[in-house]
């Protein structure tokens, strides 16, 4: 069963709208605060006036609508109170006015400029007032009713309006109304004629409603969802609820639909024909995010046929976890803000539908709508192709946290109506979609009586899903326990129940109870999030621990052009704005333009439903495979499994498994084929499993990679020391020679390889800080980038202390250290040669008391421009680094110097490949570059060096070299998530200490 609130409701109960076709306009929800009779309605507290009550949301029906989308007229003023009303009458002349598309948003369209803060409100703080200074946009359309229209009730909707608009249609003021991204309806059918209707919207950029809506996004003024007007005959559907709940035990599922006014229901696959209001029980197949299964059926009323699409399913909280059907569940989420890079907060269906697609093929299974209620074509598409949804109100007041909560909305009486009108549009609407399993009341509001007073009202008018808010760590008006960025060892205690105690008892055993999740967590800002794995260990390992939600889906990067016409994507302060939180906008699983982050490929490993891993020998000395079954409901019978046996890259034998299917939570281990005449004990082999779908599905086609698995069959051989069979000579002028090698006789560089110019290669400890490195001002404890640039990691100096020969060998000693530092690493070059190879062996060791880890430890070298191509052995196809290389899968991989580069929005350290073996890089007719190295090491190339990547704000700012720069890396620093969570963890951290390492180098012809 779920929680219960300590709080009683506040308020009187949900007030179920008259049994007629219409609906009355009503007065705002909840207590009466003091009036706000002195101020205009734009900066009043209440949530509007002549709206309608909210009701359940279809996306269709057999009474007409018309879509008024298209290009409507526009003004932009620069005040709220600049012009007077006369736009509104029929006939005012509007034709000098500017063009505008709506749904859109004025100040991606030239009028204005988008403003971004994190936090922070981008005007004075002074509840409810707001500056003069307020952009007021104006709008105009004319519209015709279809033919065969008729007359009577009809509606005007719309979807979303940031952030408060006033409304008239021929003339007739109808009322206003805030809550941006909810929708709001007025009653038009005695004002409505045949033809030349005029809609009139003034929308105010700030309003009493902004105080509410501080979400961390772009503020976007306009009209950004759909406006359309609803036919609303005698007998129409006024509201309806499905009740479509599931009793695990017996197989069976309950149907009951309320309606106003009284109708039918039929499922003809149930065999159902029922009374609305009456209830029926038969045998279902139950909704889940893993299978969801929809039933068809209709609501029919006097006036107006309504499709359905019922999902039967129970949610519950009992025995302290978070159940559907009787099973706990795991959330593999992420955080989604509707985001377009061109149209802002306006996303058509087909965007909608490859987010969720690409969300499904890469094993996310949960969606929270951070931070309101999405457009709700998102939902059905929830429902459709099957994942949870935690639904968020339209609710953040998170900038009075800058000053200890003072004046906070949601504690303030004269504020609940407006809190309550935002939880009631949000419950209304989206009350029918089984999709949906938790209610979140808002985000990151403090805590007040207003909170309690939703959580009263959304318990009374839905007992069937339990509520979710973070901000109030008591848990009181809450049925789960959510934190956001709790590090790992802080989700351990929390795991164990063993977190530090409230200072009330009764409170304190309550929230231990409560099922955990993480409605945040792994904060996926440029390069990362780093740690993911283990966060996703202690969720398998403690049944309280429910998962999380990444944050966040997409990088909100407005699309730009350059002068010269190159696309770059901006962020904070790319608009002038005064106050703004910079590139924080920018921490998504996907680019601006959706195209995945290696960040996305890593989640994907790390939340598959199958694990894949070696099983034990068997007594015949074969090989198994132990697959395991995390799904929540399903088998495994919907999946192929695909063995791959490979030496050194190369594939020498593939086939299918057979094996029987697994219930969820159970493994099997299953023998692998003989390849004992392919065994080579010199040379390494590898397994490689892959669960692929068996058929096509809703949402990826047969084939679709679901997880894979990789184990060693042979591990890799130990590395066979060159024998030298050169020893170092002096050359004309000013050189040393050394088998293929040219040095320098004074500093001891490589210049030539086999006359090939080579620069380098120079022990290297600087990476372009990436954001999770650069880390948020908030965080405690030291921040990586800052502590290095204090150190003067990015400004290193070398000085040669000797180059002489050793025996075969010719020896380099250095000491680099930065101006100003005491600090240092001593680093000795030892080359030898044989025939046409080069080797390399390098021994660093720190001097001092190094009080931070190292960016990375590895060399650099600028090698020739033309070595455009890649071929490695090792991790790959992406980029990966300590904590982000779970997607690395061994193999042999190409690609082109430009594909190995990911174009954060911010520039920063990426394209690093771990894991290597081996490494060419070439140009067109094969010539080029052969390393190899002892152990393995990552290699990262690029046209341009670190301190042009550290300088670097946008894409366009990196501009080609005639040089490709190649790093050699022995080891990095992992990346975390400090950016706004937790740091790296321990056994990431690239600490200072003696290291050795080394490389082969030769040229191929």
């Amino acid at each position: 069963m779920t929680g219960t609130s300590p709080h009683p409701p506040q308020h009187a109960p949900h007030d179920q709208p008259p049994p007629t076709s219409g609906r009355r306009a009503e007065p705002a929800p909840g207590r009466p605060g003091p009036a706000d009779d002195r101020l205009p309605y734009y900066e009043d507290r209440s949530p509007g006036r002549g709206t309608l009550p909210p009701r359940a949301w279809y996306p269709s029906s057999d009474a007409p609508r018309i879509s008024l989308h298209g290009t409507w007229r526009f003004r932009l003023s620069p005040r709220a109170d600049a012009e007077d009303e006369a736009f509104a009458r029929p006939d005012f002349d509007d034709k000098e006015w500017h063009e505008l598309r709506v749904p859109g948003t004025w100040v991606l369209k030239g009028f204005g400029a988008p403003v971004y803060t994190n936090t922070a409100y981008p005007f004075p703080v002074d509840p409810p007032r707001v500056p003069d200074e307020n952009p007021t946009g104006d709008h105009r359309q004319v519209f015709d009713l279809p033919e065969g229209w008729g007359e009577g009730p009809a509606v005007l909707h719309f979807g979303g309006v940031e952030s408060c608009a006033r409304v008239w249609l021929n003339g007739q003021e109808l009322g206003h109304f805030k809550g941006s991204r909810l929708p709001h309806e007025f009653e038009v059918g005695q004002l409505l004629r045949p033809h030349g209707n005029v809609l009139a919207v003034r929308v105010h950029q700030w309003s009493a409603g902004s105080y509410l809506e501080d979400q961390d996004q772009w503020w976007l003024p306009g009209i950004f969802r759909n406006v359309s007007v609803h036919r609303r005959p005698e007998g129409a559907v006024a509201d309806h609820f499905v009740h479509a709940g599931f009793d695990h035990r017996t197989g069976r599922g309950t149907l009951r639909v309320e309606c106003t006014p009284a109708g039918r229901v039929t499922v003809p696959e149930l065999g159902l024909d029922l009374a609305t209001g009456e209830s029926a029980t038969v045998p279902v197949q139950p909704w889940t995010a893993e299978e969801p299964r929809l039933y068809t059926g209709e609501l029919v009323t006097s006036g107006e046929t309504v499709p359905l699409r019922i999902g039967f399913r129970t949610v519950c909280v009992e025995d302290g976890l978070l159940k559907v059907n009787g099973r706990r569940i795991l959330l593999r989420g992420v955080n989604r803000h509707e985001f377009h890079p061109r149209y802002g907060r306006t996303v058509g269906p087909e965007v909608m539908r490859q987010d969720l697609l690409m969300m499904k093929q890469h094993n996310i299974n949960a969606v929270r709508t951070s931070h309101y209620p999405p457009h709700p074509a998102f939902l059905d598409l929830c429902d459709e192709l099957g994942l949870w949804v935690v639904d968020e109100c339209d609710l953040e007041t998170h900038g009075f946290g800058q000053q200890g909560w003072r004046d906070n909305p949601v504690d303030d009486p004269r504020w609940e109506p407006a809190l309550l009108d935002r939880a009631r549009r949000m419950v209304e609407r989206d009350k029918n979609h089984p999709s949906i399993v938790l209610w979140s009341m808002g985000n990151e509001c403090g805590t007040g009586r207003g909170l309690s007073a939703m959580a009263g009202w959304m318990r009374e008018r839905d007992p069937s899903r339990p509520l979710h808010y973070e901000g109030d760590r008591s848990c009181a008006d809450t049925d789960v326990y959510s934190r956001m960025y709790a590090d790992h060892a802080e989700v351990t205690r929390i795991g164990r129940r063993t977190e530090g105690p409230l200072d009330d008892p009764a409170l304190d055993a309550r929230r231990r109870r409560l099922p955990f999740i993480l409605c945040e967590y792994a904060h996926a800002m440029g390069n990362g999030p780093g740690g993911l794995g283990e966060y996703q260990r202690l969720f398998e390992t403690y049944e309280r621990c429910q998962g999380g939600f990444v944050w966040e889906w997409i990088d909100h990067g407005l699309r730009q052009r350059m002068p010269d016409g190159e696309v770059y994507h901006a962020y904070g302060g790319d608009f002038g704005e005064e106050l703004h939180d910079g590139n924080f906008v920018c921490d998504g699983l996907v680019l601006p333009d959706r195209t995945p982050s290696p960040g996305l490929a890593e989640l994907k490993k790390v939340v598959e439903p199958v694990r894949i891993e070696a099983g034990p020998d068997r007594d015949d000395g074969r090989q198994t495979v132990r697959i395991t079954n995390l799904y929540d409901f399903s088998g495994l019978g919907h999946l192929s499994f695909l063995w791959r046996y490979e030496v050194e890259g190369d594939p020498c034998g593939s086939g299918w498994l057979e094996l029987p299917t697994p219930p969820p939570g159970e493994s099997v281990v299953t023998a692998l084929p003989d390849m004992t005449e392919e065994r080579d004990e010199d040379r390494e082999a590898l397994w490689t499993v892959r669960a692929v779908l068996a058929g096509d599905t809703a949402w990826a086609p047969a084939g679709h990679e679901v997880a894979w698995g990789q184990f060693p069959a042979v591990p890799r051989p130990a590395y066979v020391p060159l024998v030298p069979t050169a020893t170092p000579r002096r050359g004309e002028g000013n050189v040393l020679v050394l088998g293929p090698g040219t040095f320098d006789a004074t500093t001891g560089t490589l210049d030539y390889l086999d006359g090939v110019r080579i620069g380098g290669p120079r022990l290297h400890v600087w990476r372009a800080p990436t954001d999770n490195d650069e880390a948020a001002p908030w965080q405690p404890g030291p921040r990586p980038a800052t502590e290095w640039r204090r150190l003067g990691l990015h400004r290193m100096r070398h000085r040669v202390d000797a180059v002489e020969p050793d025996g075969p060998a010719l020896v380099v000693r250095t000491r680099v250290a930065a101006a100003g530092s005491p600090l240092a690493l001593r680093a000795v070059y030892r080359w030898t040669a044989r025939r046409e190879l080069l080797r390399l062996e390098l021994a660093v060791d720190p001097e001092g008391d190094w009080p931070v880890p190292l960016p990375r430890l590895g060399v650099r070298m600028a090698v020739c421009g033309s070595l455009g191509r890649a071929q490695w052995y090792g991790g790959g196809p992406g980029e990966g680094y300590p904590d982000t290389r779970a997607a690395a899968r061994t193999g042999r991989w190409s690609r082109s110097v430009e594909e190995l580069q990911t174009p954060y929005v911010r520039p920063q350290e990426n394209g690093s490949r771990p894991g290597v073996r081996r490494l060419e890089l070439t140009r067109s007719d094969g010539s080029g570059l052969r390393v190899e190295g002892d152990p393995d090491f990552a290699f990262a190339a690029r046209r341009w060096s670190d301190e042009e990547l550290t300088a670097a704000r946008h894409t366009p700012d990196l501009r080609p070299g005639d040089v490709l720069w190649l790093h050699l890396d022995h080891a990095q620093h992992g990346i975390g998530s400090q950016s706004c969570g937790p740091g790296v963890l321990p056994q990431y951290r690239l600490t200072a200490a003696p290291a050795r390492f080394s490389f082969v180098f030769a040229s191929l012809p």
